[in-house]
């Protein structure tokens, strides 16, 4: 539909435009706009109208000339809207102010980041965040990570080689993965070292269940003081889904950690002072149901138990300021993204939803699956990188036969203690049905890939059979989710695909719309739709709370393009 005077529409696009939070994907009309006077509307069909007028003040009124009068909208000037001429005299409840999609989360997110809505795009490893969607959501003036966890070094670079070109020195906003590498630490600390040189100000510090030394020394270096405040250099947005995780970031770092940074040079004596007076983080992504490593939380229940977290810390430490919580999670519609402003999120993260959009790293044969997905197509199976110890990650199950197969894997490692100890049915199975070739084939494999990558797993290997065993596992757990990402055909049934429920809701919502296409499905056109769809419902339950008649059309915002 063709947007009219009430701004019912997206933008053409979104385009960069300093630091003015007044632009938003809605701009045929400024915020705070006074829209032409029109008698009070009592119909559902006025009510909708209204609703979905996000830039403007909007006058809810009730009948005053008999009790229980009827309640209605009204729009334009407050003295116009409560005028008698036709209709009885009109009493004065409430005057709604605009909610443009932009505010819909903090304020301050957008002024730290210098962005223009509290939306990220979130990292999905092995490069599946591309370059390109982190490019084009920072054009949009939105941020986005790139996914750098499970590549090496040179590889990463060359993707900040990508977007240093493409943004210039332009103050567009965005960042990178680091993720907490147990089996890796050295790659941790390379990754690291990589981005201060870099200069990359942002770091979405994943999958951490303690503080590493690496994602400390991001997070102190360049701190220094301004007027008596510590001002930050570098922003660490610490992916969470445990309150006891959460502390840890959003408390001051170890002095013992500080210490032991300062003896190695990585940071100066300044900077590990400055930094017990300020937490690691202070932007705490609050992780629920998603795709990938994934406690399953329900945000409604987590978010508020970090939240008191949040206040009871920065009330003990006197922070400067305010720590911000943003939701991810099972982020998939306009529904899920206004319930999460709701809760107080200051931004919204989404993942699962952006590996099916164009400018994501995941094969078409991949994005295709995540399409056909429904809210109950998901598993979760063992993950490559701490299989070990038995951490799980959340994957589509519909179209791959991955979870089952890396189930069996796993099933394997707990009840042997070697590859000799398989019996010759069960080693012939493994080799047939889940590695597709024979255990000493992935051997040599898997003893070339970390001889030149990091020859001390061989070493043990050598020592520990079990943990040969563990190598040769998560040969296939690794792989599984490169096959997916470049669509190897003769390997479809062992795609891995990070994914969560909200991959199935999108798709639900947007069934029999042009986002229905997976070739439609841009990443900016996603965040916005979602994002004025939250606006879209907030203002409805604003209005319905006021005792507006609210259709029930009014919390069913439907999929628009960028022209409409």
């Amino acid at each position: 539909m063709r947007g009219t005077s009430g701004g019912d529409g997206l933008a053409s696009r979104a385009r960069p435009s300093g630091r003015d939070c007044r632009v938003s994907v809605v701009q045929l009309s400024p915020i705070g706009h006074t829209p032409a006077s029109t008698a009070p509307r009592f119909d559902p069909e006025g009510v909708l109208e209204a609703a979905r007028d996000l830039r403007a003040s909007v006058h809810v009124v009730q009948e005053a000339s008999s009790v229980g009068g009827r309640v209605g909208v009204a729009r334009g000037a407050l003295e116009d809207a409560l005028r008698p001429a036709l209709q009885p005299a009109l009493e004065h409840r409430a005057t709604l102010g605009p909610v443009p999609p932009e505010w819909l989360g903090d304020r301050s997110f957008l002024d730290a980041h210098g962005v223009r809505f509290p939306y990220v795009a979130g990292a999905m490893a092995n490069g599946i965040a591309t370059a390109e969607l982190v490019i084009a959501m920072a054009q949009a003036r939105m941020l986005a990570f790139f996914g750098a966890a499970g590549l090496l070094p040179d590889r990463i670079a060359a993707a900040l080689d990508q977007i240093d070109a493409a943004l210039g020195h332009t103050d567009a906003s965005w960042g990178a993965n680091l993720i907490h590498s147990p089996n890796e630490p050295a790659l941790e600390e390379a990754v690291c070292a990589l981005y201060l040189a870099r200069g990359v100000r942002r770091v979405s510090a994943s999958a951490y269940v303690d503080l590493t030394p690496a994602v400390v020394r991001f997070a102190a270096s360049g701190l220094h003081e301004e007027g008596g405040v510590v001002v930050r250099h570098n922003h660490v947005f610490a992916k969470i889904s445990r309150p006891e995780v959460a502390r840890r970031f959003m408390s001051p770092p170890p002095k013992a950690t500080l210490d032991a940074l300062v003896a190695r040079s990585h940071l100066t004596e300044r900077e590990a002072a400055l930094a017990l007076r300020v937490p690691v983080a202070e932007d705490i992504t609050v992780e629920s149901d998603s795709g990938g490593h994934t406690d399953n939380q329900a945000l409604g229940a987590v978010f508020p138990v970090v939240a008191r977290l949040r206040d009871r810390l920065c009330a003990e430490h006197r922070y400067p300021r305010a720590i911000r919580l943003g939701a991810a999670g099972g982020i998939g519609t306009p529904a899920s993204v206004a319930s999460a402003f709701s809760l107080g999120a200051s931004y919204v993260l989404t993942g699962s939803i952006n590996q099916a959009a164009v400018e994501s790293g995941l094969s078409d044969a991949g994005k295709a699956l995540l399409a056909q997905a429904e809210m109950s197509d998901v598993v979760m199976a063992p993950a490559a990188d701490m299989f070990e110890q038995g951490v799980q990650v959340q994957v589509l199950r519909r179209g791959t036969l991955f979870g089952p197969r890396a189930a069996r894997l796993h099933q394997l490692y707990v009840a042997h203690d070697s590859l000799d100890a398989l019996s010759a049915d069960a080693r012939a199975r493994l080799e047939e049905e889940v590695l597709g070739a024979s255990v000493d084939e992935v051997w040599g494999l898997t003893e070339a890939f970390f001889s030149e990558r990091d020859p001390a797993e061989i070493e043990r290997a050598h020592a520990d059979p079990k943990h040969k065993m563990a190598l040769v596992f998560r040969w296939y757990l690794g792989l599984s989710s490169k096959w997916a990402i470049t669509g190897e055909p003769a390997r479809r049934l062992d795609y891995q695909i990070w994914c969560g429920p909200a991959m199935g809701a999108f798709n639900d919502w947007a069934r029999g719309s042009f986002l229905e296409d997976p070739k439609e499905r841009r990443a900016v056109v996603i965040a916005l739709n979602l994002l004025e769809g939250a606006a879209t419902l907030t203002r409805a339950q604003q209005l319905r709370a006021h005792g507006a008649p609210v259709p029930p059309a009014a919390f069913d915002f439907r999929p628009k393009r960028l022209s409409e």
